[in-house]
């Protein structure tokens, strides 16, 4: 079972369509689509059209995924952004910074870093340095 972690805490996943694999997604469906952390950048505007689009992180050190939700969203993408697999609690606010709006996680991850962590990064916009340093 999924648990979605938005700024609120921890959900169900209310997304019942489905996802389809990068490869297979037809252009102007408008469903959801699921990208490897490996995707091209260049690639990324065939993808403009999904309801929603989650991003794979096959490991908590891989930061293509944030890259890839900065493309997503300079690129006009305006549909629900989602990370998915291993991030954790410390990287929710880079992840909210980075455009996502959710981060999909598991029950072992849930259980070793529970509602609290991630809450206690809910505020992700307060805890961003370059704010502090603009003053």
């Amino acid at each position: 079972m999924s648990i979605i972690v938005t700024d609120a805490g921890f959900g169900s996943d209310d997304w019942t369509a489905g996802f389809s694999a990068a490869d297979r997604h037809a252009a102007n469906d408008g469903g959801a689509v699921d990208l490897p952390s490996d995707t091209p950048p260049g690639d990324l505007a065939a993808y403009l059209d999904a309801r929603l689009i989650r991003v794979d992180f096959p490991s908590f050190a891989d930061g293509r995924g944030f890259t890839l939700a900065a493309h997503l969203r300079r690129l006009g993408f305006a549909g629900r952004l989602r990370a998915r697999g291993h991030v954790i609690a410390d990287q929710y606010a880079m992840a909210r910074r980075a455009g996502f709006d959710e981060v999909e996680i598991d029950d072992d991850l849930a259980a070793r870093q529970p509602e609290d962590q991630w809450l206690a990064r809910a505020d992700w916009r307060a805890h961003d340095y370059q704010r502090r340093l603009r003053g």
